[in-house]
């Protein structure tokens, strides 16, 4: 198979080949832009293999791109990367590995095309194409790949014991690739996985979060975290999902699979959001589940505080996963913590006050957390789905309602600290917080609105029940 015409369809190729054959150099685009090319995916990443130096390369390319063009060269490993505009190309030089056991990095020497394609991790990712003018867009294929692309197939090249031995974070990658794919893993592939599962050990717990993210930013997350469980990986990576499997049962009632419930709450989410920190909220709402089940007589299987047990949990997870401990775990927690708030409001008795104290937990982040809340309804009980839903369509209606009523969201009192010692001449103590949460409750419940004229008649009234005395100058302080 020749791929010259689809070479050319892109200006940086035949500048490429120019290149090469100038230096005399044997070259070929390989990986993701030839399996991408096959699958007819758009594909902006370029990585070249050059038989030599792909440092003499990529110099050579950037000239030849000429000015605007910036090299950065990496000499330890061997690479370098051109960059353009909108032209972005890795270059390396054709090499062999070995490996030690107890490390993922390689004992690399230099090697031919085939030893290049050989330390690829699958067949689909080790296809090349010719560059040089005298094969320019030959496919190079040795291991099949275009089969295996058609079939929808992820193996390995070699022996996957060997292969995911050598680089455990291989395991991840399978699991990454079938899921983004949409493709099976071969039964031996996956079966290796199973074997070499402790391999991740060696493993920093950095490069495997960043696998762990792009799986959870597939379309079908929820099927990444199935592979995951099946060949063991789930239990290495992230047991404390593990630990939701399996029916809970007692005096034969039954409490659903917390983990199966999972991953459709995850789906859920990820067919409506692209948000990753909503989805890791969805794939921990119910992580306290196993820590909190405890069986009742009256109610069955109960889950007392678990949104409070999980948010908890947050923190040692996302640590040991090196995940970051900012916002995006703040907003995952406050997710965590909030999602059993809106069905307890869905009842048409439901006080506004209620919704405001939803409105003001959840911020900006009310319709993330309805997204949440929605994908949260998975029982098989079609009219149960249906009520459901209707009952969150009519609290969306009442939180817009209250939202533009009374401008809940995110709203600080009108009445400050400043002002309030201001008004009484004195200075920063506790008081001045208790007369703040006492004008932010008396907001949410109604009691007066949100305005500042109010808030500053409720600051007095309260403060003289605390004998405070406004300044003499009142007035004119807050004017």
């Amino acid at each position: 198979m020749n791929y010259k015409s689809e070479l050319n369809a892109n200006k940086v190729f035949p500048i490429l080949s120019k290149t090469a054959d100038n230096l005399g150099l044997e070259c070929y685009v390989v990986g993701g832009w030839v399996r991408d090319l096959l699958l007819g995916r758009p594909s902006e990443d370029i990585d070249v293999v050059v038989v030599g130096s792909g440092i003499e390369m990529a110099e050579a390319f950037a000239k030849e791109l000429g000015r605007g063009a910036y090299i950065a060269v990496f000499r330890n490993f061997g690479t370098a990367q051109v960059r353009k505009g909108k032209i972005d190309v890795e270059f390396v030089g054709a090499r062999k590995e070995s490996y030690h056991r107890e490390s993922r990095k390689p004992i690399v020497e230099d090697g031919t095309l085939a030893d290049d394609q050989c330390r690829r991790d699958f067949t689909v990712n080790a296809m090349a194409i010719c560059l040089n003018s005298s094969r320019y867009g030959e496919l190079v294929d040795p291991f099949n790949g275009v089969e295996d692309l058609q079939s929808g197939i992820i193996r390995t090249p070699l022996d996957p014991d060997i292969t995911f031995s050598d680089d455990p974070l291989r395991m991840m990658r399978a699991i990454r690739f079938a899921t983004r794919l949409g493709f099976s893993i071969l039964s031996d592939t996956y079966g290796a996985i199973r074997r070499n599962v402790e391999r991740m050990d060696i493993i920093s717990s950095e490069r495997t979060a960043e696998e762990l993210n792009k799986i959870m930013r597939t379309a079908t997350p929820s099927r990444g975290l199935m592979l995951m469980d099946g060949c063991g990986l789930l239990d290495k990576v992230l047991p404390e999902i593990a630990a939701m499997k399996g029916v809970q049962k007692y005096n034969e009632r039954a409490h659903k699979d917390i983990f199966a419930h999972t991953l459709k709450v995850l789906q859920g989410v990820a067919d409506r959001s692209d948000d990753l920190w909503l989805r890791y909220a969805a794939l921990f709402h119910d992580v306290g589940k196993p820590k909190t089940k405890q069986w009742d007589e009256t109610h069955g299987w109960i889950f007392y505080n678990h949104n409070f047990v999980g948010m908890k949990m947050l923190t040692p997870i996302f640590r040991r996963l090196h995940l970051p401990l900012g916002e995006e775990l703040k907003f995952v927690k406050k997710m965590v913590d909030l999602h059993m708030r809106p069905i307890n409001l869905c009842d048409e008795g439901v006080t506004d006050s209620a919704i405001r104290r939803l409105l003001f937990d959840a911020g900006d982040d009310i319709d993330k957390l309805m997204i949440l809340c929605e994908s949260d309804i998975t029982s098989a009980n079609r009219e149960k789905v249906e009520r459901f839903a209707n009952n969150y369509q009519l609290l969306r209606l009442k939180l817009k309602e209250i939202e533009e009523k009374d401008r809940i969201r995110n709203f600080q009192p009108p009445v400050d600290g400043i002002e309030i010692m201001r008004m009484f001449n004195i200075p920063p103590c506790a008081t001045i917080g208790e007369l703040k949460t006492a004008v932010k409750d008396a907001i949410l419940d109604g009691v007066i609105p949100n305005e500042h004229d109010a808030a500053r008649d409720f600051v007095i009234a309260r403060a003289a029940e605390l004998n405070l005395k406004p300044a003499e100058n009142l007035d004119s302080t807050i004017n």
